[in-house]
C-alpha cells in the first residue's frame, strides 16, 4: 500500500464521507463504508472493478470488502480495497489510492448536492409482506416443526417505508454508529447490488491477527427497556431452546471437520440496540490446531446459519425460497472486510435495509419452533425493524 498520510481535517466527518461517496459514485466506483463493533474507526474501500465470485478464500484474498447474498448458491460481490482510507479521532489516514485525495475543505464544498448519491438496483419493487400472509407462513412453519420436518425454521418478511426528502445515507450511517456502538455498521453500494445499509449484532466468522478463529451463536429476542440490568433478564424455555439449537449447529460444523479443540463461552444476555439476545461465543487457536484454512472452511459450513434459515439446512432453505413470497437478496447473507489490518471480520447482514430513490425496504425474521405464536413472531419482526426505523425517522 502507498505510504500513509495523516493530518487533522478542517471538515466534518459527514462532509468527508459524503465527499468520498460522491467521488466514487461519479467515477462509477463501487464502495463500502463500515465500522467494526466497539471501535471508533470508520473504514472506506472502493474499486471500479468489483469481482463476482462463488467461493470465498479468506487466506489468500487481497484486501477488500465482501457482500454475499442469503442464497449460498448465488454469486458474492467483492470490492477490492483499491481506494482505501480510515478516519479516527479527527484524523484522516489515506492508506491507498488517489481518487479520494485530496480531502480538504476547499474540495469538500465543490458542487455539494443536497444528499449523497448511491446506486439503485434496477427492476420493479416487490410488494411488502402482508401481515396475514406472514402469520399464515409462521403457522405453516410451526406445524412443520411439530411434525418433525424441521427442528427450527426462520421465515422472514419485508416492509416498505417512505424516505424523507432530506434523507442522506452518510448521516444515517453516522447516526447508526452513535446509537448502536456494539453493532457492525455498514453501507455497501454498487451497480450489481444496489445500496444496503445496516447495523447488525451478529458475527459470523472472524480471523484475527493472532490467527484465532471466532464465531457466535445468537438467538432469542426480547425488547430492551432502558435502564434494565441485563443480569435480571429471564428467558423462556422456547428462547433458550432456540439459542441452544444454534449452538449445536456450530458444534456440529466443528464435528464435520473433526475439530475438537475449541473454547465455548456463554450463553449470556447481550444488548443489540432496542432488543436483547442470548449469545454464546466460540474460539479456536488456528496455529495450535494446525488449521490455517479454518476461516474459509467454517464460512462455507456455517452460512446460512440456523439462526437465519433453519435445521436441517437444505430442506429449510428450499422451503423458505418456495414459500416466503419474495427474494431476500442480501438480507441474512453476510458482509465485512477481508484481510484489512491483518484481520477478516464477517457479519450476518441483519437489521438492514435496501435503498431506492424515495423508498427503503426493511427486512426481519423470527425463529419458529413447535410452540411459536404467529402474533408474537409478527411483533418480534416489527421490533427488529425498529432498529433502523428509529434512526431514519429521527
Amino acid at each position: 500500500m502507498a505510504e500513509e498520510t495523516k493530518r487533522e481535517l478542517n471538515i466534518s466527518i459527514s462532509e468527508l464521507i459524503g465527499l468520498a461517496v460522491r467521488r466514487c459514485h461519479n467515477a462509477g466506483f463501487s464502495y463500502a463504508l463500515w465500522k467494526i463493533p466497539n471501535s471508533p474507526t470508520l473504514l472506506f474501500a472502493a474499486s471500479d472493478r468489483p469481482v463476482g465470485m462463488h467461493d470465498v478464500n479468506l487466506e489468500d484474498s487481497q484486501p477488500g470488502f465482501i457482500f454475499s447474498p442469503f442464497d449460498p448458491g448465488e454469486r458474492k460481490v467483492f470490492i477490492p480495497a483499491d481506494e482505501f482510507f480510515q478516519y479516527e479521532d479527527g484524523h484522516f489516514v489515506a492508506l491507498k489510492g488517489s481518487l479520494l485525495e485530496p480531502l480538504n475543505t476547499d474540495h469538500a464544498t465543490d458542487d455539494k448536492p443536497a444528499s449523497s448519491p448511491y446506486y439503485i438496483r434496477q427492476g420493479t419493487l416487490e410488494p411488502p409482506t402482508e401481515e396475514t400472509f406472514y402469520k399464515k407462513l409462521v403457522s405453516r412453519c410451526r406445524n412443520a416443526v411439530a411434525e418433525s420436518i424441521f427442528e427450527k425454521i426462520v421465515p422472514s418478511r419485508s416492509k416498505h417505508v417512505k424516505l424523507s426528502e432530506t434523507f442522506d445515507i452518510c448521516e444515517t450511517f453516522l447516526a447508526l454508529g452513535i446509537r448502536y456502538p456494539s453493532a457492525m455498521i455498514s453501507l455497501c453500494s454498487s451497480p450489481a447490488t444496489g445500496t444496503w445499509i445496516g447495523a447488525t449484532p451478529e458475527m459470523l466468522v472472524k480471523v484475527d491477527r493472532l490467527q484465532h478463529f471466532h464465531t457466535a451463536a445468537v438467538a432469542g429476542t426480547q425488547q430492551y427497556m432502558t435502564g434494565t440490568d441485563l443480569r435480571t433478564i429471564t428467558w423462556t424455555q422456547k428462547e433458550i431452546e432456540e439459542q441452544a439449537l444454534v449452538e449445536r449447529y456450530i458444534i456440529n460444523c466443528f464435528k464435520k471437520i473433526r475439530l475438537r479443540e475449541f473454547e465455548e463461552r456463554g450463553p449470556k444476555t447481550v444488548l443489540a440496540g432496542n432488543v436483547v439476545h442470548l449469545k454464546s461465543e466460540f474460539e479456536v487457536d488456528m496455529l495450535a490446531t494446525r488449521y490455517p484454512q479454518l476461516g474459509s472452511v467454517m464460512l462455507q459450513l456455517l452460512h446460512p446459519t440456523s439462526a437465519v434459515c433453519g435445521m436441517p439446512l437444505e430442506e429449510a432453505l428450499a422451503f423458505l425460497k418456495k414459500h416466503e413470497g419474495y427474494n431476500r437478496e442480501f438480507y441474512s447473507g453476510y458482509l465485512g472486510p477481508i484481510n484489512i489490518a491483518m484481520e477478516s471480520q464477517l457479519f450476518v447482514n441483519l437489521r438492514c435495509m435496501q435503498l431506492f430513490k424515495d423508498t427503503a425496504i426493511l427486512y426481519a425474521g423470527a425463529g419458529i419452533l413447535a410452540d411459536s405464536d404467529p402474533e408474537k413472531e409478527w411483533l418480534e419482526t416489527e421490533l427488529k425493524m425498529n432498529t433502523l426505523l428509529e434512526v431514519i425517522r429521527l
